[in-house]
């Protein structure tokens, strides 16, 4: 037996439209909320929260959900079908709204944020407001552009409690959006162990990965492409529904899951690698000896604390570039994109060595390091170290994702994969939950009481902490690397290393 590379890279389509997907909304949802609306760091946050929230309850129940599901299409398929079709056609809609107020911003005379490069007095500043139809404004220019970016979204928010029709509407449209992103997302997951005999589910994570930074790079690359022709976040948002089409319309001419599902069986028996179902008696909780389900409470504890870490970043960085840094977060993001495109299989070979419990540890403290590095990036401002930063970043953080998953799962049956893939979601989404909040609420906490623009040097020393936390929980589990395998498949299993 080995691993079927070609067969996991045909099911990694739908994995890599939900981070093409996310990697739009993560970078330019934010900016939409502050720039076209006036919501500041912490309302912003609790917005981007909501996609968490929904998840916390949707992810699970449609995990199991699927689990029971019976079509010739399979458990999963369907809800990967429909919810990627109804995501990318609202998520247009959400692009139009948002449109729509710029234009309204604009017209009212709210002007846009400009560098100005003639500016002789350094105490006077030099980023002032420009209006695109009327030219410069004489208002009052900053020395930062992040306390420029302050007083401008005051002024927006204003405008928005006055006229706040748009506002509304792209609140319901982003709903509806991440409703149908949450009816599949864990079904679509799910779909890598229905197909993966156990021992080789970290290296099979490693391509499911890799399918799914690709998917990142892209959602990166191609705005930047088009912004040499438009600033326009509607063209971003419908070559984004057009780009999840396709890549679905591939997934589902490959991925034959009945089939798949079946050829694992058959490579399991042959090989004689433990295959545990469920009945419906069984199903009703996890089947653990308390040792097992200390560590299995640890393993969720430990998700929750990186991501709390590793999502404060992301869901800020676009801000904190352009804010804090006065530079483009694409490159440094793209970076970091290559860097875990170039870990993966590397990392599941490792796993396979040395196990998981210790690549996820070393992979903690690899994104530890990086944050150090962003936090004297954010006090020193040296740009050119945040692509470093953001390298090892992606390092450190594919290096636990490629067997976190795979551990939370090694515990479940064939029957219940969906459920306990929604616990490893409840985790990971209660956990961004509530750092989009806490770290905004932190920032704008120092905005207020410190300094403006201040507020931003905090956000690498939160990650810190909780990189800290994750590692302390994540040394105490003892349970969750795979089995052994039988003497008899070792030889086979080895092939394809």
């Amino acid at each position: 037996m080995k691993l079927n590379s070609k067969k996991i890279f045909w099911v990694g389509f739908a994995f890599m439209i939900i981070c093409l997907f996310w990697q739009v909304y993560d970078n330019i949802v934010a900016k939409m909320l502050i720039n076209s609306f006036g919501l500041d760091q912490f309302w912003s946050g609790v917005v981007l929260a909501i996609d968490n929230v929904l998840a916390l309850f949707m992810l699970p129940l449609f995990g199991a959900l699927s689990d029971k599901t019976k079509t010739k299409f399979g458990k999963r398929t369907p809800y990967i079908f429909f919810g990627t079709l109804a995501a990318a056609l609202l998520f247009i809609g959400v692009a139009v709204f948002d449109n729509l107020q710029q234009k309204s911003v604009e017209g009212y005379g709210i002007p846009e944020i400009v560098e100005v490069t003639d500016v002789t007095d350094p105490n006077y500043g030099y980023f002032t407001f420009r209006d695109k139809v009327y030219g410069d404004k004489e208002l009052k220019t900053y020395g930062t552009k992040e306390a420029a970016t302050t007083v401008r979204a005051a002024e927006v928010l204003e405008y928005t409690k006055e006229n706040i029709t748009y506002f509304i509407f792209f609140m319901i449209t982003l709903l509806l959006v991440l409703i149908a992103m949450a009816t599949y997302r864990t079904p679509a997951v799910s779909l890598m162990p229905d197909v993966t005999p156990k021992p080789l589910r970290s290296k099979a994570n490693a391509i499911i990965n890799l399918m799914g930074t690709a998917g990142g790079i892209i959602a990166l690359a191609y705005p930047m492409l088009l912004s040499k022709f438009t600033d326009s976040y509607l063209a971003i948002f419908v070559v984004l529904a057009i780009l999840m089409i396709v890549f679905l319309s591939i997934f589902m001419v490959k991925v034959n899951e009945p089939k798949f599902v079946q050829e694992m069986h058959e490579d399991s028996i042959k090989y004689g690698i433990e295959i545990e179902t469920t009945s419906p008696e069984e199903d009703k909780g996890p089947d653990m000896t308390p040792d097992v389900k200390k560590s299995f409470y640890l393993i969720l504890a430990s998700i929750i604390f990186w991501f709390m870490a590793y999502n404060a970043a992301t869901s800020k960085f676009s801000v904190f570039a352009e804010d804090a840094l006065n530079m483009g977060y694409n490159v440094p993001l793209l970076i970091a994109q290559g860097a875990a495109v170039v870990s993966y299989i590397p990392i599941g070979i490792i796993a396979s060595k040395y196990g998981r419990k210790r690549t996820i540890l070393a992979g903690i403290i690899i994104l530890l390091t990086a944050f150090l590095t962003g936090s004297i990036v954010a006090f020193t401002k040296t740009k050119p170290l945040i692509y470093a930063t953001m390298g090892v970043a992606g390092i450190g953080w594919a290096t636990i994702n490629v067997n976190s998953y795979p551990m939370v799962v090694e515990m479940s049956k064939e029957g219940n994969i969906g459920k306990y893939t929604g616990y490893y979601y409840t985790a990971s989404m209660f956990a961004q939950i509530i750092t989009p909040m806490l770290s905004g609420a932190l920032m704008a906490f120092v905005n207020n009481k410190v300094s403006t623009g201040f507020g931003y040097r905090v956000l690498f020393p939160y990650c810190v902490l909780f990189c800290i936390i994750a590692f302390i929980t994540m040394s105490k589990v003892k349970h969750g690397d795979s089995k052994p395998i039988p003497v008899k498949s070792i030889e086979a299993l080895g092939a394809d290393d």
